[in-house]
């Protein structure tokens, strides 16, 4: 293997064709390879010092792959190899779900021996890997690989962030490259918006008298948070984020009205139903279960970097397209010279509005949030959990169902890149893969997945792999014994079959995998157990605390 950055070619005259997919991950700045064996890229990685970390289920690989790209901004790129057959067949979620919540990832299945390509009932990543990837592409010659690892890299830093698939069969990654092959790290470029539709989007923005920004993820990419909190101060207006944006502005301003997902700050349910403008900056306005929904006969201004989400399922009355950074640039440059250089004085007047709504909805849950009830309020826990912790210096995410539901409305990130949310599709047990990569990325943050009893069941097993690979994060589980959100939907199957009923000991599981586990069933005890988990994932061991909560079925839904 060369050093990173030796010309290929110098000190010898063939290499096999996965020792140099692994010298291009290499140069593309990859630390981590998160798979599953048998993949001949797994142990050529191995060779070029990149840390290889094996799963116990692909699923969860993926999932820490893509926390990597998520909490870097894309600028470093998670990447998963798995064997072919079976590994492809298990890693279909993992991808699916990065492409729903746009993720930028690489994904490196091992492909059967070219001689059974495409030969049903071969499984082939590259035909059914397509409608959940923005680049598949199937290699059959070695001497193909430079290019096509220089594709997806191209596509997976530039445009609209999405998983890209190489499929490299098996026997290929064990034959030679031709000596001369060279490769030059993929560009990452950006695009602005058309000066012309700048200027009438900001002409609609100072002539707004109620205007909403909502931000999406893509602010997190385009790393434009501060030009994001000038905008809104310029314009003195209120700021909510999408689940995927949230922490893109900070909560504790005053001009923030919190994060959309099903459930909602009564702020943001005022605000959206009597803006005149909602303004969208990186975000897609997709329509999903799981996000604010938008209220009808909105004037809509859309800014994003994919057209394909202009008038997809929202009218726009005006759009930009490009990176969030650049938008905001323009904007800001625009939106200044029309007020003069400054804001027009209605900040007060609006702050004063969010922080009365706010002490209201506050003061409605408050009980919920400080109660000493038994079995525990989910909510007590998470209020608990959220004063125990340095919150700036932590990245959490949720699970699917109630977790996600009832973190995201009280939880209040002040910092960038500290908030992982998600739900445009809800696959149970994505967190847990979500808080290693976030560790494995950001090892001096407190990492921390909140989940339920039902989505341990999906990846819980790679709690081990935390312990195996040294990644200590703090696993929270709401412990209620059941599937208490599927209640009002399955009754008759209940009653008869007591099919939402699940059960297990989820502290004594974390200990039998080498972890560091309690469950707490004391109100008073939850701040204290918090505190001894995280000294545990000081010490390097993650740490799973169980908590015995009732079977809470209420959100804060408007």
């Amino acid at each position: 293997m060369l050093p990173p950055g030796s010309p290929p070619g110098e000190g010898r005259t063939l290499v096999k064709a996965a020792a140099v997919v692994a010298d291009i991950l290499k140069r593309e700045g990859v630390q981590f390879l998160i798979g599953y064996p048998v993949n001949p890229i797994l142990e050529a990685a191995a060779e070029a010092d990149i840390r290889t970390i094996i799963v116990r289920q692909e699923r969860t690989g993926l999932h820490m792959a893509d926390a990597v790209s998520r909490v870097t901004s894309g600028e470093r790129i998670g990447v998963f190899a798995m064997q072919h057959g079976p590994g492809a067949e298990n890693s279909f979620g993992g991808v699916a779900q990065a492409y729903g919540d746009s993720v930028p990832i690489v994904v490196l299945p091992a492909g059967y021996p070219r001689r059974l390509l495409n030969i049903p009932p071969n499984f082939s990543s590259f035909l059914n890997y397509q409608h959940v990837t923005k680049w598949a592409e199937q290699v059959i010659l070695p001497e193909s690989v430079p290019d096509a690892m220089r594709r997806a890299f191209t596509q997976v830093r530039n445009g609209r962030p999405r998983p890209v698939l190489v499929e490299l069969p098996a026997d290929l990654l064990r034959e030679e490259v031709p000596d001369g092959w060279t490769y030059t790290p993929a560009p990452r470029l950006r695009t602005a918006p058309d000066p012309r539709d700048v200027t009438e989007v900001a002409a609609a923005l100072v002539a707004a008298e109620r205007p909403v920004i909502y931000a999406g993820q893509g602010v997190h990419y385009a790393r434009a948070w501060k030009q994001l909190r000038e905008l809104a101060e310029l314009l003195e207006a209120p700021v909510t984020t999408s689940l995927q944006g949230k922490s893109a502005f900070p909560e504790t301003h005053p001009l923030s009205l919190g994060s959309g997902g099903r459930s909602i700050s009564k702020p943001l349910h005022h605000f959206l139903a009597n803006a005149d403008l909602i303004f969208g900056i990186g975000c897609s306005f997709s329509t999903t279960n799981y996000g604010v929904a938008m209220p009808k006969g909105k004037r809509i201004v859309h800014a994003t970097l994919d057209p394909a989400d202009i008038n997809k399922d929202l009218r726009a009355e005006l759009a930009l397209v490009g990176d969030a950074a650049l938008t905001l640039d323009a904007l800001l440059a625009e939106v200044s010279d029309r007020l003069k250089g400054g804001p027009r004085g209605r900040a007060a007047a609006v702050i004063q509005e969010i922080k009365q709504l706010k002490s209201e909805w506050l003061a409605q849950w408050m009980p919920r949030l400080t109660a000493e009830s038994k079995p525990l309020s989910p909510y007590r826990v998470l209020w608990d959990l959220m004063h125990s912790v340095d919150v700036a210096n932590t990245i959490i995410t949720h699970d699917a169902g109630s977790p996600r539901d009832q973190i995201s409305p009280f939880w209040e990130p002040v910092a960038p890149l500290t908030y992982i949310g998600w739900g445009k599709t809800t696959q149970l047990g994505y967190g847990l893969g979500l808080a290693m990569g976030a560790k494995l990325a950001q090892p001096d943050k407190l990492c921390i997945n909140v989940w339920g009893d039902a989505a341990i069941g999906f990846t819980g097993m790679d709690f081990e792999t935390a312990v195996r690979e040294r990644i200590p994060i703090l696993s929270v589980l709401l412990n209620n014994f059941s599937m208490a959100i599927e209640l009002k939907v399955m009754k008759v199957a209940t009653e008869k079959y007591r099919s939402t009923d699940i059960s297990g000991n989820y502290a004594d599981f974390a200990k039998a995998l080498g972890g560091w586990g309690e469950r707490v069933t004391e109100p008073g005890q939850i701040a204290p157990a918090i505190k001894r988990a995280i000294e545990q994932t000081r010490e390097g061991t993650p740490a799973l605390l169980e908590f015995i909560t009732e079977k809470a079925v209420d959100f804060s839904i408007y």
